[in-house]
């Protein structure tokens, strides 16, 4: 049998069953879907002479990859092919309910049980600013969130975030631990020696009032970085 030619266009629906994303997540599970397919179900149809998955490729070369696409302005989001107001406000309806999604999970009785599990909701939390955003998980004395409150907006450095304050609402919420966190939106995830200097004087801040620092994490592109792990704590 010969191969169909790739240069000519099918519609998804000519497509055999298993290769179809719908069907394939309905089947397989939304994890084994590639970018692109899962994309093109949020897209739902292509555009003259391309599929949703070849569309959904474009898009994605175009805003370099998923976490661009999602962290996008409106006006740049509108200004891609295929996308527009409509696609947009889906799209910003499936973030928010992500987040708080999330955020339900760890209402107090919650344990956060793992690093893994804080960096879901960190990143969650954090990558959609396109400035940086100092957060806070304040959590009991078995590790049990409290609450999550972002402090400080803007250049995370020693001017700008107050360990008066962070010190404040530790005592406020009756905290025994927090996990410091601050996104970049640069998208790099190392550390600066600006996050290490912040990160030594809230640690000696808090230890005055009995409230331990277990980590501070740095929120990018892919998976956040763990102070405490890089023995930076």
């Amino acid at each position: 049998m010969t191969p169909p030619d790739p240069s000519v266009f099918r519609p998804i629906r000519d497509w055999p069953a298993d290769e179809r994303p719908r069907e394939k997540l309905l089947k397989k599970g939304a994890q084994t879907l590639t970018d692109a397919e899962l994309l093109a179900i949020f897209l739902r149809t292509g555009v003259a002479g391309k599929s949703a998955v070849d569309l959904a490729r474009e898009l994605l070369d175009e805003f370099r990859g998923v976490s661009g696409l999602l962290s996008a302005s409106r006006e740049r989001f509108c200004a891609g092919k295929g996308l527009g107001e409509a696609k947009f406000a889906q799209l910003q309806a499936i973030l928010e309910m992500s987040r708080r999604h999330f955020s339900e999970k760890l209402q107090r009785g919650d344990a956060l049980t793992s690093p893994e599990e804080t960096r879901r909701l960190l990143k969650t939390q954090l990558r959609k600013y396109p400035y940086e955003v100092f957060a806070c998980l304040f959590l009991d004395n078995r590790h049990r969130m409290i609450e999550c409150e972002e402090l400080f907006r803007g250049t995370i450095d020693g001017a700008s975030v107050h360990p008066r304050e962070v010190v404040r609402r530790a005592l406020h919420h009756n905290a025994a631990a927090v996990i410091l966190a601050h996104n970049h939106p640069s998208g790099v995830c190392e550390p600066s020696e600006a996050d290490s200097r912040i990160t030594r004087r809230l640690k000696e801040a808090l230890a005055l009032v009995d409230v331990r620092v277990l980590d501070h994490f740095i929120v990018g592109d892919g998976v956040p970085r763990s102070l405490a792990e890089m023995g930076l704590l």
